[in-house]
This record gives C-alpha cells, structure tokens and sequence, in this order.
C-alpha cells in the first residue's frame, strides 16, 4: 500500500466526480418527473464537460470551488412546497369549516376574478366536448 491515499485527502479528479455526484442527486430531488430529470442532468454534464480538459490547474481548482459553493447543502435545503391555491378546492367541508371567515372572502375573491375573466376574454362555450 505504498501508493495509497490517506483517508481523508482526495485528489482534484476524485472531488470533480464528486461534487458531480452531489450535483446529480440534488437535481433528482429537485425534479421529480423523469424527462424533466434527464434534460436538466445532461445540462450539467455539459457544463462538467467543457472544463474536462482544463490543463491550468488554478482556474480548475478555481472552478471546483464555485462549482462546491453552488451546490446546495443539506437534504432540506430549500425544499419548503408552496401547494398551488387550487389545493384549498379539495378540502373536506369540515375542514373548511375550521376556517368560516377565510373560505367565504376565498369564495367571493374567486367569484370576482370568473366575473373579471368573462369581463375580459368572454364567457367559455362547449364546443360539444362531451
């Protein structure tokens, strides 16, 4: 064992290949839907890519560090889910019965944007969609 690295101390190549794996993990979890997944993971090889023959080894070591700040730390970092307003529409009627005041200024304010809508862009028709 002569040649082997101390634990601990990683050569630049181990922690490019690293920081790509951190990179691809956090991007699984940012978007959940495959095609959206791969699209956004080729994106980011590319851009591993266009560095991997950098031979000045200071703006390499320069690009991992911006490339390690980058990257979001933490499991929960910036996961908090804003549910869209069309959620509350499904709501059990005694759980909205929790909330008197809000569901009813809800109902109004929703009534008033149908009534701004229509105002604007016209009444929807059928067209015979069944």
């Amino acid at each position: 064992m002569a040649g082997a690295v101390p634990l601990g101390i990683r050569t630049h190549s181990q922690r490019v290949c690293n920081l790509y794996k951190r990179a691809l993990r956090n991007l699984e979890a940012f978007y959940d839907r495959r095609n959206v997944y791969r699209y956004q993971a080729v994106l980011l090889r590319e851009r591993f890519d266009k560095h991997a023959k950098e031979t000045d080894l200071r703006k390499a070591v320069q690009l991992l560090k911006e490339g390690e700040e980058e990257l979001p730390g933490g499991v929960a970092f910036e996961r908090e889910v804003e549910p869209p307003d069309w959620v509350l529409d499904y709501w059990h009627p005694l759980e909205k019965a929790e909330y008197p005041e809000y569901f009813k200024k809800r109902e109004q304010r929703k009534k008033e944007f149908i009534a701004m809508w229509e105002k604007q862009y016209g009444k929807h028709e059928d067209k015979g969609h069944h």
